[in-house]
């Protein structure tokens, strides 16, 4: 029996054990990636099963644009989940999540250095000279330095 011929021998259920085991490896190596393509094998099972006959270069093709296709969808899902509108994108990155407030300097800014009060704690901020006073605007962080300029 060659390879071929248990190849044209593939029913909708062949796709459905597939999926099963795509959800399996996902369980042993979560990454949220193998599931998509169980998603993908699952569908193409229906597929299969709705319209029987379609041939295994079919099937197979179906399969791999639906596998490219959920991948694609979650990818771009992620990137969408961890925008700024997500409490923990920013998660132990408290620099970042200062960026586009604004503050009231508690020293002047000298030779490009001074510091600020937010909430509770001290920052040490560097931007052009501003006397203590001025409201700043927080643009962007370097570790944990506040990079400012003044407010308008």
């Amino acid at each position: 029996m060659d390879i071929l011929s248990w190849l044209d021998g593939t029913q909708f259920w062949h796709w459905w054990i597939l999926a099963a085991i795509f959800a399996g490896i996902e369980i042993l190596a979560p990454g949220v990636f193998f599931i998509w393509l169980g998603a993908a094998a699952a569908l193409t099972g229906v597929i299969a099963l709705i319209i029987p006959g379609l041939g295994w270069e079919l099937e197979a093709l179906i399969f791999a644009v639906l596998a490219v296709v959920t991948v694609v969808y979650w990818r771009n899902r992620i990137k969408k989940g961890a925008g700024a509108d997500d409490p923990a994108a920013l998660l132990n990155r408290r620099g970042e999540q200062m960026i586009g407030r604004i503050a009231v300097l508690s020293e002047p800014i000298q030779n490009g250095r001074g510091k600020i009060k937010i909430d509770d704690s001290m920052w040490r901020v560097e931007g052009v000279d501003l006397p203590a006073g001025t409201q700043i605007k927080i643009t962007g962080v370097d570790g944990a330095i506040l990079k400012v300029e003044a407010a308008r």
